[in-house]
């Protein structure tokens, strides 16, 4: 296959690009204290954008709230910060810039103002969960090393992305929109929940390449998203068993996109679910590829969708390349960036210690950064000008010899102490998923998607719903498209 010339060695050398997409987290909260005890200063010498401690948020009453890092100990600490936090487009920008429009500099002092409104409503509305005394200054808590050491580990022994951004200031489907397909098609809510534009799927088929999408234990939601995927067929896609059985046996595809789980049992670390939860998938999926046959030529990205309302300190950027075409909601431009989130970059092939950026003068990394640095190691052409203009993390891959070490050697996941007080209630992103499937084309079944409330009555649904358009479409194929 042809590679592009900008491609250099170290790319050259990977032959499976993983990326495992969790939800709903911002840098600070999750690495924000990784190198604070080194002075925010990498093992490599570089600089890293951590806290310092000295940063604050004003609160309701006008008086500062400053960032602290969670008490070792303290209740429900795997469900900070204790609620769901304001999401989506109007809420980032009243938590960045103070209003709802987006409107003058970032600031990025509405963070504590707007999780107290939120709090306010969702105490009174059944469908959310509030942990018991949780308050609008625990916005400002953040995570350490001690209390997140699967994340931590992968971080410090191999590289962070400490300006990773969302691709769009606004919740999770248009962000997974331009992971998968570089744009979003101007859409800025999870209300359109399937687009008409090509993703990064079908591209690699064209080209002969191989890929594959795994949901955790229920059909993957990307599968629903996009119309190249739905019409890919089955051998495309599985559960995470299905992962690690194709990780042990040496067929991972080239590209592999992994979820989580999306109930609020799950382990996608959504807020307020458990965190521990996640900790354990991402070392699951780390022990997978680092056991596996493929493990020297495989580069793992780890790496959340969109901050969730949770707060970080460092403005995004503006300057981001509009994808397309597209009329965007609420007259915004895609102009510019999200909210920072974690991103790690886990290889062999990767030296321990590395803060990686994006050249100086260009575009910082961000969630297209997969899609530019796919098509360049596979000789794809972009979907969207986005990706065109994205930066690429190609050049994270330096050594010339795969590393035999393993940081994360007798490092296990956290446990909580508590119990998941979200249990019974249907996650937002499984309503999602069930609309979708619901949506499906099942030869004799022409009836409305039935009422559903506990969060396994939509696992049941989706999983029920999915094996029968599969049925269907094995039996009659022109038929059942979807």
């Amino acid at each position: 296959m042809t590679l592009t010339p900008e491609v250099g060695p170290g790319l050259r050398a990977v032959d499976h690009v993983v990326v495992l997409m969790l939800e709903n987290r911002s840098f600070d909260q999750m690495l924000g204290y990784l190198y604070a005890r080194e002075g925010n200063v990498a093992p490599s010498g570089g600089a890293y954008e951590g806290l310092t401690g000295r940063e604050q948020n004003p609160g309701p009453d006008g008086r500062p709230v400053p960032v602290r890092p969670a008490a070792p100990g303290r209740p429900y600490l795997y469900y900070l910060p204790g609620a769901d936090p304001g999401e989506g487009f109007v809420n980032t920008n009243d938590q960045l810039f103070g209003n709802d429009a987006g409107l003058g500099p970032v600031t990025s002092d509405g963070f504590v103002t707007n999780y107290g409104q939120t709090l306010a409503w969702e105490a009174t509305d059944p469908r959310w969960s509030v942990v018991p005394g949780t308050v609008a200054d625990d916005i400002m808590t953040m995570f350490t090393p001690d209390q997140l050491p699967v994340l931590s580990a992968l971080a410090r022994g191999y590289a962070v992305c400490d300006h990773w951004y969302a691709s769009v200031p606004t919740e999770t489907i248009p962000n997974r929109a331009f992971t998968c397909a570089g744009t979003s098609q101007g859409h800025l809510d999870d209300k359109t929940r399937s687009f008409t534009c090509p993703s990064i799927f079908g591209a690699l088929s064209d080209h002969g390449v191989s890929w594959s999408v795994y949901g955790y234990d229920e059909p993957p939601l990307t599968r629903q998203n996009f119309p190249d995927t739905l019409a890919a067929g089955s051998s495309h896609f599985g559960l995470f068993a299905d992962f690690q059985a194709a990780a042990a046996a040496g067929r991972l595809a080239s590209f592999v996109f992994l979820e989580p789980s999306w109930s609020s049992t799950g382990n996608s670390q959504h807020p307020n679910y458990d965190v521990g939860l996640g900790e354990q998938l991402i070392l699951d999926v780390y022990h997978a590829l680092r056991f596996g046959p493929g493990w020297a030529s495989t580069l793992l990205v780890v790496t959340y969708d969109e901050h969730g309302g949770c707060y970080d300190h460092v403005p995004p950027p503006g300057g981001a390349t509009p994808p397309d075409d597209s009329i965007g909601e609420m007259g915004f431009g895609f102009d510019r960036f999200g909210v920072r989130v974690p991103a790690v970059l886990v290889s062999p092939l990767v030296p321990a210690g590395t803060v990686f950026r994006a050249p100086a003068g260009g575009p910082p990394l961000d969630h297209t950064s997969i899609l530019k640095t796919v098509e360049l190691r596979w000789g794809l052409p972009p979907l969207t000008r986005r990706d065109a203009a994205a930066a690429d993390f190609g050049g994270v891959v330096s050594l010339q010899q795969p590393r035999t070490d393993d940081p994360l050697a007798g490092v296990s996941a956290p446990v909580a102490a508590e119990p998941n007080l979200s249990a019974r209630l249907p996650s937002h992103l499984q309503q999602v998923h069930a609309d979708l499937v619901s949506r499906l084309p099942v030869p004799g079944d022409h009836s409305a998607m039935p009422v559903l409330s506990t969060a396994d009555d939509y696992s049941r649904y989706i999983r029920s719903r999915t094996a029968a358009w599969e049925a269907g479409r094995a039996a009659a194929p022109g038929f059942v498209q979807g």
